[in-house]
């Protein structure tokens, strides 16, 4: 007996000024199917699911849903066919908590407390640890990603669009992750997996669609492919993995002595006794599951964090250690980021739009945040054609698809961003640098590139430190490999020594008998007053406000200009300046 589709697109097509994002494509996906998309940054496989989700509306084509044709002109729309969606730039308002969140998303409004009993039921069931109460100003890019999968999750959809969902699962999760969507696409329901972890893909996925250009290229089964043959059905061409050569470490550049720095705001995560030496021509990686530290790192690193290091004296107390961070020898306390940026520590941080970029800020305006330079101004005068240049060289250097120093940070994909904001800071010839998730959201050809970029920028002699989630990134580029989880930093292995299995358990915390099983002892000498615990009552969710009505859900940021701003595909925000 023959069955409908429950989704099929025919003919869609969606133009840009100077950019076709979308030509002529056609998707078929059937029930029960989990249906990947693979594509370059700026393929169109964004745009087609913002019009498959009635975010942007194409140009022209048709769309037929359970066999039924549809205009699927709002989001509200998609919902209530039974279209969910995970934007990789995310749909969310800091101010409210992520109950509050996830409640404006459900058509059906119970309660905040039956929201927050189904949500640590979802987060159970998915491996995604998530607090109900936590406000979303306080979670870091990985946490809010979490949000966004149960948000989608919670919807019960026959249609789950589904952007990089392991970036924030330890490995162990992953498995446990792919077997709930398995039993969720038995149920009958359809759904489109968008990464660009090729194993993932030829894993979990029944069918791909391979996009470039804006066209659909290829259509074949994932499980009779190779990653090469993806690779190159993707990009056109073989793509050359970087060659990792041995370390010449120097003189140490950046180093932690017994760092133990309070957590900044109530929901965040205190770094205790954090140590580690960090040397010129070495890249140390650091691996962990989002949320355990990696962003209150980031900011007393880069400068954000502008208090001064704190350490524990020999009876335990803390105390202010200026000591504890210093760069070639000399203390970091007090410095700016400007003043880091000049002494040669540069920071890439995991927030593109935001602290990475400003958003409606061009090109050119987002290079000149951090290259203040001689080149750059000259006795107080901006020299706009020199940082105009100097950003084009970027785009030239790093093949970020965008209209050139004028284009508008949003108007580009998140891959396309990614690769500006890592180019801009590589530009600036670093002695240390510091790099959180290099590659979220970057394609396969891409992200070789920036490795391989990385990589040279070791040889040549600077010293790196890579924040990742992505464990096979650390392995292929890093000498040496720690794990960060709950504040503490593991011990600091070769990477010869080390084995996916073993930094996988390190990610638990499982590297040391004197970690409690659930969570660090409090701060020695100083109260956590006020500090929410997760899974704390439900009496404070029933107390919170909800006085604002919900929106149709769009993504973050203005309208693209023809590329993809690295939302999900289908497939068989504060600048650190």
């Amino acid at each position: 007996m023959w069955m409908a589709w429950r989704l099929e697109l025919e003919n869609i097509g969606k133009r840009y000024p100077g950019v076709v994002a979308n030509d002529g494509v056609g998707l078929r996906v059937a029930p029960g199917q989990i249906h990947a998309v693979l594509g370059e940054n700026g393929a169109g496989k964004s745009t087609l699911m913002k019009i498959i989700f009635g975010a942007v509306q194409p140009d022209c084509g048709s769309i037929r849903f359970d066999g039924v044709q549809v205009q699927v002109r709002t989001p509200h729309v998609a919902r209530s066919l039974g279209v969910a969606m995970v934007f990789q730039h995310f749909s969310l308002f800091d101010t409210l908590s992520v109950a509050e969140n996830v409640w404006l998303g459900l058509d059906r409004k119970p309660g905040l407390v039956e929201v927050a009993r189904r949500i640590r039921g979802v987060a159970a069931g998915y491996g995604l640890d998530i607090a109900p109460e936590r406000p979303v100003h306080t979670l870091s890019v990985g946490e809010r990603q979490r949000v966004e999968i149960i948000r989608a999750l919670l919807t019960d959809p026959k249609l789950l669009i589904l952007d990089e969902p392991t970036s924030v699962l330890a490995p162990q999760a992953v498995h446990k992750l792919f077997d709930t969507l398995r039993k969720l696409a038995a149920t009958g329901c359809s759904i489109l997996y968008i990464s660009h972890k090729l194993d993932e893909i030829r894993t979990l996925c029944h069918h791909c669609t391979v996009m470039r250009a804006g066209k659909v290229v290829a259509e074949v089964d994932p499980a009779r492919e190779s990653n090469a043959s993806l690779s190159r059905l993707m990009v056109g061409a073989d793509i050359a993995r970087p060659r990792r050569r041995p370390a010449q470490p120097g003189v140490v550049a950046l180093q932690l002595s017994g760092l133990s720095q309070p957590a900044a705001d109530p929901y965040g995560v205190d770094l205790q006794d954090i140590s580690l030496q960090l040397r010129m021509g070495e890249l140390l990686g650091i691996a962990g599951v989002s949320g355990n530290g990696q962003r209150e790192l980031l900011a007393v690193l880069s400068g954000e964090d502008a208090r001064a290091p704190r350490g524990l004296d020999d009876a335990g107390n803390l105390r202010v250690a200026p000591g504890s961070l210093q760069l070639f020898g000399t203390p970091l306390a007090g410095s700016s980021p400007e003043q880091r940026r000049h002494a040669g520590l540069r920071v890439v941080p995991e927030e593109r739009l935001g602290r990475g970029a400003v958003p409606t800020m061009d090109l050119a305006a987002n290079t000149l945040l951090t290259h203040t330079g001689a080149d750059s101004v000259r006795h107080g005068w901006l020299r706009w054609d020199a940082v105009a240049a100097r950003t084009q060289a970027i785009i030239a250097r790093f093949g970020v698809r965008a209209t050139g120093p004028q284009a508008a940070a949003q108007s580009l994909s998140g891959g396309n961003l990614q690769k500006f904001i890592v180019g801009r800071e590589i530009s600036g010839a670093p002695k240390v640098l510091v790099v959180a998730q290099p590659t979220w959201g970057v394609d396969v050809g891409a992200a070789a590139h920036i490795r391989a970029e990385l990589l040279a920028l070791r040889d040549a002699g600077c010293a790196l430190l890579v924040i990742s989630e992505e464990l096979d990134e650390l392995f292929e580029i890093a000498d040496r490999i720690a794990v960060i989880a709950r504040g503490r930093l593991s011990p600091v292995l070769p990477i010869a020594e080390a084995t996916v299995e073993r930094i996988g358990q390190w990610m638990s915390g499982l590297w040391d008998a004197a970690v409690p099983p659930h969570g660090f002892p409090l701060r020695v000498g100083e109260e956590q007053a006020g500090r929410s615990e997760i899974g704390s009552s439900d009496a404070a969710l029933a107390a919170m406000p909800v006085a604002i009505a919900a929106p149709d859900f769009l993504p973050a940021g203005g309208e693209e200009r023809g590329e993809e701003r690295a939302a999900a595909s289908p497939g068989s925000q504060h600048a650190q300046a």
